[in-house]
């Protein structure tokens, strides 16, 4: 059984800029909210209190390391759609496919 394969390779360019802008965008505000979830401020001095502080500071912290990970994963993401659409292109011209648009997809 033969299989039929039709990539754009600019589709996967573009595809792979939105996904970037995306990721820089969730970094940016995750950098930005670390600052409010991490080191929660306990309300009043009781010991509820500061048990509740450490516990939503400690929440904020593993959603912070959770979160620096999905972004390095992303980033694999948006690597690969990259690289695919090269290879991609660089079998096709290897293959005599004549691509006349090559330098706008990158």
């Amino acid at each position: 059984m033969s299989f039929l394969v039709n990539v754009d390779p600019l589709a996967m360019t573009t595809a792979a800029g939105q996904l970037e802008l995306l990721g820089s965008n969730t970094v940016a505000a995750n950098v930005a909210a670390a600052s409010v979830t991490t080191v929660i401020p306990p309300p009043a001095a009781d010991d509820v209190s500061q048990y509740l502080s450490q516990f939503f500071s400690n929440h904020g912290q593993e959603y912070q390391a959770h979160a620096a990970r999905g972004a390095v994963i992303h980033q694999k993401l948006v690597t690969s759609l990259e690289n695919g659409a090269i290879d991609y292109v660089d079998v096709e011209m290897r293959n005599g496919h004549d691509f006349d648009e090559v330098d706008s997809w990158f």
